[in-house]
């Protein structure tokens, strides 16, 4: 690990922030730290206090570091909230002495784009869906094809740029940069999602702390992105207001007992629960906390499958749904999933890694994983940050070595 990059997923979330260090290996990346820390300075997804943000963001580099045995200065950062808005659209060109190159790709992508867009807005991705050579479609990769015609569908998505500049920021007084901003939904595809299902058609549904995020791929690309401003939090408060406990009891008790089918829970299960104000904790059925859950999650996953039916693509998942996110842990989820959506339901883990797999093997990391698996994907552009034992001399003489090959 003398000289190796690494790169670093850090999830800003609602209820966490986490920081997932990697290494690539031959075999694709090894997770070789991680750090979490509870998040304060969010609301749905997004930043309302920088400061409480950037303590939050420390704590888990600390960790983070500590545990990878490295100095974290560059990060890719995931990006969530009701803000997100996603819409597809079709460029068109001319192409250039009859074969496609990469400079005719530029410009349909540029053509594509070319759209109007609030000022309050940032484009935050330009998935390409598909290319169209003379009406040939369903080209992945049109480079060095013969044709006259050039043609490409994209999957554009967009945020408000307050928030994206809110996350930079936080990053920048945490002593980060930031090499790329992230769709929270896209990056947790990389890491739960099969090729195949990618292919068949699947839904998959992020369901954060204050976010639900859903994602829609079908032929391999991205068609539908959506973000609602529902999540894990709501269901804190449910129970909190329920069982008339506290805040900290109250995701205590939905991580332990927690389930989202009340007929799944046995009638003789008996929980503790904290009473406010110092007053002695009480006992209570089990079934009641279920019949406390059922309903909220129930109709966060109606909501889910109401912006299915409205995107048309429901009709095109055959692999079905994914579940993932810390939420998706719940007891009888992936059961009620089945019941609302009328589609096969699977939770989601992000298995595609190496090193310490089995520290980032749940759902809740399922966006910091996949974040490092985008920067795997996205590395080689440039020299982000490197172990702490190397010197500062070296980096440079290493960068201007880099120069001088990309030069020849």
């Amino acid at each position: 690990m003398a000289r190796s990059e690494l790169i670093v997923g850090l999830d800003i979330g609602t209820t966490k922030i986490c920081v997932v260090v990697g290494e690539i290996s031959p075999e694709g990346v090894d997770v070789v730290g991680i750090g979490t820390s509870p998040s304060t300075g969010l609301r749905k997804g997004v930043v309302v206090n920088i400061e409480q943000t950037v303590q939050s963001i420390k704590k888990a580099l600390e960790e983070a570091e500590l545990m990878a045995g490295c100095e974290i200065r560059s990060v890719y950062a995931g990006i969530a909230g009701s803000h997100i808005k996603g819409f597809n659209s079709h460029g068109v060109i001319a192409v250039k002495g009859g074969e496609v190159g990469p400079r005719d790709i530029e410009r349909v992508i540029d053509a594509a784009k070319a759209v109007a867009i609030p000022l309050d807005r940032e484009v935050i991705h330009i998935l390409p869906q598909e290319f169209i050579v003379d009406d040939q479609r369903g080209i992945a990769d049109p480079l060095g094809m013969a044709g006259v015609r050039l043609e490409v569908r994209v999957h554009i998505v967009t945020g408000a740029v307050t928030s994206a500049q809110n996350i930079i920021r936080s990053c920048h007084r945490a002593g980060l940069d930031v090499s790329d901003i992230v769709l929270e939904s896209l990056a947790s595809s990389k890491a739960v999602l099969t090729g195949e299902e990618r292919e068949i058609g699947v839904a998959l549904v992020d369901l954060g702390g204050g976010t639900t995020d859903l994602a829609i791929f079908a032929n391999d690309s991205i068609k539908h992105t959506a973000v609602l401003a529902l999540g894990g939090t709501n269901l804190t408060n449910d129970i909190a207001f329920g069982l008339r406990t506290p805040m900290a009891s109250a995701e205590k008790i939905k991580i332990k007992y927690g389930c989202a089918l009340a007929e799944m829970v046995p009638k003789d299960d008996v929980i503790e629960v904290m009473s406010v104000g110092g007053r002695e904790p009480r006992r209570l059925s089990r079934q009641v906390l279920a019949e406390i859950c059922e309903p909220r999650v129930e109709e966060m996953l109606a909501l889910v499958d109401q912006e299915l039916i409205r995107s048309g693509m429901k009709n095109q998942i055959g692999a079905g749904v994914v579940l993932t996110g810390g939420t998706a842990l719940i007891e009888g989820i992936q059961e009620l999933g089945e019941q609302i959506f009328n589609l096969p339901t699977r939770i989601g883990y992000p298995d595609k890694v190496g090193g310490l797999k089995d520290v980032v093997n749940s759902p809740m990391y399922a966006t910091a994983v996949g974040l490092l698996m985008y920067g795997a994907e996205k590395e080689g552009v440039e020299q982000r940050f490197r172990i702490r034992d190397e010197n500062v001399f070296n980096r440079i003489l290493g960068r201007m070595r880099k120069w001088f090959v990309d030069v020849k």
